[in-house]
């Protein structure tokens, strides 16, 4: 994924925050009204079971729990409706717009990088660097950023980024201004990445887009910002940046008045980015299915997804697995399937309080199955 340093910067706010604290969930569908299990939406959200055996929040006292070894060594540790193409796992979605064909010059000294040949990449790039090309600025500055075959030397990236940024290379905007943000509380320099973080925006950065869109929503918190910021996260996710997917599937359920060609994509970029190995969309899909967000319901694809997040270390998805095990939604029941996920996500921190009430009435020998399980699963084995 390209979130990495690169996407994150010390004022931009994460896209999973976002979701979870500047976004309202989205009611649900009308499909919703149908009989059958709700997993509440939202990526923070705990759940407890109701005396009807729904799925509800938590409240936040019980979304996290303080472990220590001696309490792991404890037992008490630890029908599809048939939907279209689109929503189940595996279907092919609507592509992306085709990339443009390259037509120009091949420039060797980028071809040498992109195949891991750095010194070589630098040995051509540099005199080009030298004599003012934006391009091989940038590709200068990256590797000693990075120290790729070379000792790495920030404060010379930094002047590299600057002069390729000043140049026009929309690469080399978006670096320098990430690197601004990084190492610099002055709201000159604040406001001067911003304003290149924009101009790399418009000149068609993916990431730049992505991470403006941040901004504006961290200037701007509510409705203002992200109608301001929208635009940049749609033409982030069309090249394929899976944070500006998972926000634009958020923003078309949360804002009101979006025209209906929108709204109706929703799920498809949230399963964009949960394709994109997104844990986040991962979880928030596998909800969306269950409770019929953003389309019909679909429970067999529901846990599908969740057990995607799950496996990946996502311990609400753990949690939220563990439901579905109890209740038999999408899977067939299994108390000791079910308990395994409960301990994993106890173990990382995440106790649901109804959920121990259900570990608890296990018997000693599921209990037991429950903690080998897991601890064969944390292992590997």
């Amino acid at each position: 994924m390209i979130r990495a340093v690169l996407i994150q910067a010390c004022r931009i706010v994460p896209v999973a925050l976002l979701a979870a604290g500047v976004l309202v969930a989205a009611p649900a569908s009308a499909e919703t009204a149908k009989k059958g299990p709700s997993v509440t939406a939202g990526s923070a959200a705990n759940a407890t079971k109701d005396p009807a055996g729904e799925i509800e929040p938590a409240s936040a006292d019980d979304q996290s729990a303080t472990k220590t070894d001696a309490e792991e060594d404890k037992p008490a540790d630890g029908p599809s409706t048939g939907l279209s193409v689109l929503d189940r796992m595996g279907a092919d979605l609507p592509a992306l717009p085709e990339e443009k064909p390259f037509t120009g010059k091949i420039d060797e000294a980028y071809g040498a990088f992109q195949r891991g040949r750095y010194l070589t990449a630098m040995e051509l790039a540099l005199p080009r660097a030298q004599l003012g090309d934006p391009a091989a600025q940038t590709l200068v500055a990256e590797v000693l950023d990075r120290g790729l075959g070379v000792k790495r030397n920030r404060e010379q990236a930094m002047f590299w980024y600057e002069q390729a940024a000043n140049g026009g290379d929309p690469t080399g905007m978006f670096k320098y201004a990430i690197l601004l943000m990084e190492r610099s509380r002055s709201k000159e320099d604040r406001a001067k990445a911003d304003e290149l973080m924009k101009k790399s925006a418009d000149l068609g950065n993916a990431s730049a887009q992505f991470n403006y869109a941040q901004v504006l929503v961290a200037d701007s918190p509510g409705e203002k910002g992200l109608r301001a910021a929208l635009p940049y996260y749609e033409k982030s996710a069309e090249q394929g940046i899976a944070d500006a997917q998972y926000a634009v599937s958020q923003i078309y359920v949360s804002l009101k008045g979006l025209p209906e060609e929108k709204t109706r994509r929703a799920r498809e970029w949230l399963l964009r980015a949960a394709r994109a190995g997104f844990d986040t969309a991962q979880l928030d899909l596998g909800m969306w299915l269950v409770n019929g967000t953003g389309g019909e319901r679909d429970y067999e694809a529901g846990f599908n997804w969740l057990k995607r997040a799950a496996g990946g270390g996502n311990a609400v998805a753990q949690s939220k697995l563990a439901q579905l095990y109890i209740h038999a939604i999408g899977t067939r029941p299994d108390p000791v399937e079910a308990a395994k996920w409960f301990v994993l996500a106890r173990r990382a921190g995440l106790n649901d309080p109804s959920l121990e009430d259900f570990y608890l009435g296990l018997s000693d020998a599921q209990q037991k199955a429950a903690i080998d399980a897991a601890n064969k699963y944390r292992s590997g084995s």
